[in-house]
Order: C-alpha cells, then structure tokens, then sequence
C-alpha cells in the first residue's frame, strides 16, 4: 500500500474537495467526469487510492486530526508558548468558527467523502475489471466515506450528508439529523463486510480488510449505545484468528514495526519529507508530522496532561507496582534516546512543565516520535498512524460485557490487555481497582482504556459518548458548559458556501 498510494497521481481535477469556496462552484470543460475516467481496474484503483492520500494528508492523519482529536480530550496540555492560537483555542474551549485547525479538519473528511463518491459513481462505467476486485475497490471507498462521517457526526453531531459528487453550490446539503447519519453509516458498514477480505498480501498492506469494518461498526454501535450490536460485531473481530496483541507495546508506535499483528485500521507513511501538501495531491506528502509536533526535542507543542499522567499505576505498594506502559509513552529527564546514544537533559526540551509525582519536571510524548531512534530536532517521519488495533477491541467488549453480558469476561478482557508480556500488570482485582460490580468494572475499563489508548485520539470519543450516555461521575474538561461544548461549530466556510444552511443551522453556544 505504501507503493500504491505513490501512483495516485492526478487523478481528476474535480476531486479537488468539497463543501469549499473554491470548489463546488466550478466545473472544468477540460476535466473528465466521474462517469467518464474510471474506465478500466487501474483508474479504479488509483481512484481508491486517492481516497487514502486524503485521509494520509496534513488535514488528516498527517497533522490536524491528531491535533483536534487531542485538543479536545483531556489527554494534553499545552507544551508552552509555542502552541500556536488556533490550536490554543480548541485546547481551552475558545474556538472561534473560522479556527483553522477545525475548518482543515472538517474539509478533509468532506474532501475524502467527495472522493469517494466520484469513484462510486464512477465505476458505474468501468469495464475490463473482475467483479471481485470492483466490489473490494467499492467497499474500501464506501469505508473511507463511512469512516469520515463517523467522525464527522462525533465532533459536530448533524452534519450534511452526500452521497454522489457534487459539482456546483445549488447542489449543498442541509444537515441531516444525527439519527439518519449513524443510519447511513451503519447500513455502509454492514453492507460492505462480504466484498472485503481478513486480509492482503504485502504489497496491498494498509487497505480496508473486514475486520476493519467489523471493529468500526462496533465503534459506531457503542456511540449510540447499541452495546449488543457492538458486542456482535466486536466479536467477529475477535473470531476471525487474525489479530492479536503484540508482545512489545511499543511495537505499535514505531517506524519498523507497522502492519504488525495488533493492527486493524491503519495508515502508512513512507519517508521524512513533509511539504504541507493539505489536499493530498502531491506525492511527496508521505511524511507524518507527529513526531515534530510532540516530540520532546522537536516543537513539543502538546504534552501529557498532569490528570493523565496522575492516572497510572505507579505507587509500588501493595499488589500495585510501576505500569511499564507510562515509560513506553512518556520521556522523563534523564531518559535514553537516539538509540541509546543520547541522554535528555533539561536544555534539550523547551517549554512547560509538569505536576507529577509531588514535584515538577518536563515529561514529554513518546508514543510517535522518532527520537528512539535519531537526535534530530526537526523530524517529521515515517510512522503509521494506528486509527484501531485489537488492544482497543478488547477493553471495547469488556465494556459490552458489562453492559449486556457477564461481568467475568469484562475482567478476563482486561486482563488480557494487561497481562501483554513487556507490561505485565497484576490482574484485576487490585487495590485500587475492586471488581466487585458493575460500576467498580466499569471504572476499571475507565482506567485501562486510558492508559492503554493515552495520546491514540480515542479519549475524546470516549468522553462525547461517556458524557451523553450519563455515565461520567465527574466532568473531565475544565471548561465545559451544557448546551455548548458537546459539539464543535460549524465552520464559517460552510455558511459562506453552503445554501442550504441557515444561521440558526449553527451549533448552540457559537
């Protein structure tokens, strides 16, 4: 897949974006349809392809979606007067509707989407191509759409919904209401789980594999609070043989160790170069900025929350001890790196510091940053970004469990996760983290998903639904008001572009 994303090219001109002011309103004479290009398994193909570069882009996995997703947990802090406004504003609640970090956001799902349906629609006319090929290439684009919707209705609840190319602004949405959005996303992921495979060979590594869908479907499931659902789909994952836990736990964060046996959902980066490209069109866009952004010797514009940080197993007394994963997540000064071959030291790191421990110290990202391996202070890298791996589909069916099934699997899928070789935490019941009923089990998933999933964007999703189903004891984001902060504004660009919107459209409290 890392090859195959390189041959995107230009594929048509009209999959520029949508939803924008420099798109929707213009139509190319020159340009092909998507009736007319995808006309043969190759155009197909690089089609689909260039549905993933989207989603690889610095609109997406490449820079902002980190951001957004972590900006809006309680997962970070800033790393200090170098975090720049926009992203300033989405930390402490203060978003404007023009935040440029949410706008990029909400046009590279849009862009993805718009994609996607030009080659749905497009191989309508594709010929010379097997059926079995043609339903794989149409079920992974239908995902990516489904996928950019999940996330779309997550962050700004109703939303427009398209579901063919849109070529000039009479044809915008309105914003469909969140039950028929979910709908829509169920119904595409249901639909799809026959055309794809368990998996590829290694040229095709990265593509949407079934257990992808199944484990998204669950995602979605639990969003709603169709635990049952979610269970099934989940369990179908679990089944299928194919994924298991890896033994290292930071395997998951490094360069080398991609496409591993934990991965279900992922996307891939091939080199250091990082040239902003933020419509994914050009083929040296194939660096991830993760590591530049967090990392402790790079801009270390985010760092850990002191909550976070407060929140793994550390004291050592009792049947506690030191969880192994907060060093596989988090540099301390004094730290290794560089293979070894460096030491951290205060002058390296700028910035803020941290409460943790009784005292106060710079303690820094690791999980995606390249300094295990360089001394670079500017490095944007290689690492895939892990959107699901199976790690997450446990504690997924432990809280199913609770939920609709029986307490005991919820602790064996806990343990399962903590009994990893290089973590090897004590089982629960511990101490600090009684078993006894549903609500101790569920603080314990609380707990575990944190620490396990810390800085992989899947805490804001966690508190969106948490928050809604009631089933937060405390609030955990410092500014949030009822009626206001649930969701994030509608970008000023859609009511500059979007007919169908009205300003009363607008989310409450913007």
């Amino acid at each position: 897949m890392k090859n195959t994303l390189k041959k995107f090219g230009l594929v048509v001109i009209m999959l520029l974006g949508a939803c924008s002011e420099d798109s929707l309103d213009k139509v190319n004479p020159n340009g092909g349809t998507p009736q007319s290009y995808y006309s043969n398994a190759d155009e197909l193909t690089k089609g689909v392809n260039a549905i993933y570069a989207m989603v690889q882009s610095p609109r997406l996995t490449g820079r902002e979606w980190f951001f957004l997703h972590d900006l809006r947990s309680d997962d970070v802090a800033s790393g200090g007067g170098q975090l720049e406004g926009a992203r300033n504003q989405v930390l402490t609640g203060s978003l404007q509707t023009s935040n440029g970090v949410m706008t990029d956001v909400w046009k590279g799902y849009y862009r993805t989407i718009h994609r996607a349906n030009a080659v749905i629609v497009g191989s309508e006319n594709t010929q010379n191509i097997t059926d079995e090929l043609k339903n794989r290439l149409l079920a992974e684009a239908r995902f990516l759409r489904a996928w950019s919707y999940s996330e779309l209705v997550a962050f700004w609840g109703a939303v427009p919904v398209y579901k063919k190319p849109t070529e000039t602004l009479a044809e915008s949405a309105p914003r469909s209401n969140v039950d028929e959005v979910y709908q829509f996303i169920i119904d595409e992921l249901t639909a799809i789980q026959a055309d794809l495979p368990l998996s590829y060979g290694s040229d095709d590594k990265g593509r949407i594999t079934k257990g992808a869908v199944q484990a998204l479907l669950g995602r979605v499931y639990m969003t709603i609070g169709d635990y049952s659902s979610a269970k099934t789909e989940l369990e179908k994952v679990k089944d299928s043989k194919v994924y298991s836990l890896v033994s290292n736990y930071s395997d998951n964060f490094k360069e080398e160790t991609g496409f591993n046996s934990e991965s279900i959902f992922e996307i891939s980066f091939q080199n250091s170069s990082f040239n902003w490209d933020y419509d994914g069109n050009n083929l040296g866009t194939e660096g991830n900025s993760r590591t530049q952004e967090y990392s402790a010797i790079g801009w270390r514009n985010l760092i850990p929350s002191d909550a976070l940080l407060g929140d793994y197993e550390r004291t050592g007394k009792g049947d506690a001890k030191n969880d192994p994963r907060f060093s596989d997540t988090f540099y301390r000064i004094g730290d290794k790196f560089n293979n070894d071959a460096s030491t951290l030291t205060d002058a390296l790191v700028q910035g803020n510091l941290s409460n943790f421990a009784g005292g106060q110290e710079k303690i820094s990202w690791k999980k995606y940053t390249s300094m295990y391996k360089n001394d670079l202070t500017f490095y944007t890298g290689a690492m895939n970004m892990r959107i699901i791996r199976y790690a997450e589909v446990l504690l997924m069916l432990a809280e199913c469990e609770n939920e609709v099934g029986t307490p005991a699997n919820a602790i064996a899928y806990l343990n399962q996760v903590r009994s990893r070789p290089s973590v090897s935490m004590p089982a629960y019941p511990t101490t600090n983290y009684p078993v006894n009923s549903k609500a101790e089990i569920f603080r314990a998933i609380q707990h575990e998903k944190r620490v396990e999933l810390a800085g992989e964007q899947i805490r804001n999703r966690d508190i969106l639904r948490w928050r809604k189903q009631g089933k937060l004891t405390s609030e955990p984001i410092s500014y949030f008001q009822a009626n206001k902060y649930e969701l994030l504004p509608i970008p000023q660009e859609e009511f500059s572009t979007n007919a169908s919107l009205k300003p009363t459209d607008q989310n409450p409290g913007y």
